[in-house]
């Protein structure tokens, strides 16, 4: 019989062969290892395919208006699982391009429907080509974070979802067709407010026109195929036929267009949701103070100009430098409540931006 000791070494002998044909087996047959191993795993790095198979849950891809000098490369860097569509406005040898370079961001959204209206994804984020914008509703004004937590379920429920909660600029009634303009001259708003009765007429044939239009700025929005198909494809058509016939300018076209696209997409002229419960469920942000239902403490503020300084956010609006560390410590600050005076408009003062168009579209 043998000692015991010799008990001690077979049995030890013993569980090192179960536990090195136990490793074997997963290997080989590639099992995954049990997940209190005791060590911790750095998260996979997300390779760069275009989109998601069909088993990765909803098509989502991107519908990206941009021009030639737009650095559009943080769509595939950050968000590589959804194909981004982006159409180069004034490049007509582009892969993807417009008939003409009018109307600014409506040209390439409308042309995109037309041109796939059989072949659309379960989701289109429709989006300017830059990833920081005055308009993004982000405190750094970073598109990034926005996208990667979108909330796809949300948009596939809703059919249709405003990108922007915060409602300055844009509700809760930016155009009242029925009513004289009475504001200063040169303001787009009171410019659009004066054509968009006779534009609706003709984007929206035997419908009356509304007393009042409010939706959050500026045209960056997330639908589902199944509500795009809610109108033919004549209806996109005769919207592209009016962008393209137009004499008005482009800056006042788009800003039609920007105004009714929630409509065209079975919202009612007036479409401003609670700003709290908005970024809960398009980005999940449902942490945030928001003392009025309009805005949440400074999670977004007014810019001083509608183009932002170059080399942001690194560097800030008087040229400062920001460590990696401060920017962070910025974004957590505007997350937080707020007793300061509002950064951000109250939406019921007129409120003059920079002309510029959004992402610089023609």
């Amino acid at each position: 019989m043998p000692s015991f000791g010799s008990r001690h070494v077979i049995r030890a002998a013993v569980l090192m062969a179960v536990i090195f044909i136990l490793l074997l087996s997963y290997v080989y047959f590639d099992m995954p290892l049990p997940s209190k191993i005791g060590t911790s795993v750095s998260p996979q790095i997300p390779d760069n395919s275009d989109s998601t198979s069909a088993t990765d849950g909803p098509r989502v891809e991107f519908v990206v208006a941009s021009m030639k000098e737009d650095d559009t490369s943080w769509f595939k860097q950050y968000i590589p699982k959804w194909k981004a569509n982006i159409y180069v406005v004034d490049d007509h040898s582009a892969p993807l391009t417009v008939p003409q370079n009018k109307g600014r961001e409506a040209m390439v959204y409308l042309t995109h429907i037309i041109n796939n209206y059989d072949n659309l994804p379960d989701v289109m984020v429709f989006l300017h080509g830059l990833r920081y914008q005055w308009h993004n509703d982000d405190p750094l004004f970073d598109g990034v974070p926005l996208m990667q937590s979108l909330q796809t379920d949300y948009i596939i429920s809703e059919g249709y979802a405003n990108l922007r909660c915060v409602w300055s600029l844009g509700c809760p009634a930016e155009l009242r067709p029925q009513q004289e303009n009475n504001r200063p001259a040169g303001d787009q708003a009171g410019q659009t407010q004066v054509v968009y009765g006779e534009a609706f007429k003709e984007l929206f044939p035997g419908e009356p026109v509304p007393e009042a239009v409010g939706v959050a700025c500026c045209a960056q929005f997330a639908a589902t195929r199944d509500k795009v198909h809610e109108r033919p494809l004549e209806d996109y058509e005769r919207y592209r036929e009016w962008v393209l016939s137009t004499a008005l300018e482009d800056s006042i076209s788009g800003r039609v267009m920007e105004y009714s696209w929630h409509q065209i997409f079975g919202r009612p002229p007036v479409h401003c949701p609670n700003v709290q419960e908005c970024y809960c469920k398009t980005y999940d942000l449902c942490n945030l103070t928001c003392p009025e239902d309009y805005r949440c403490g400074e999670r977004w503020h007014f810019p001083p100009s509608a183009s932002l300084p170059e080399g942001w956010p690194e560097y800030g609006w008087k040229g400062e430098f920001r460590t990696p560390e401060e920017l962070a410590e910025m974004r957590l600050e505007a997350m937080a409540p707020s007793s300061s005076s509002a950064a951000v408009a109250s939406p019921t003062v007129a409120v003059q931006t920079e002309t510029a168009s959004p992402s610089g579209l023609k």
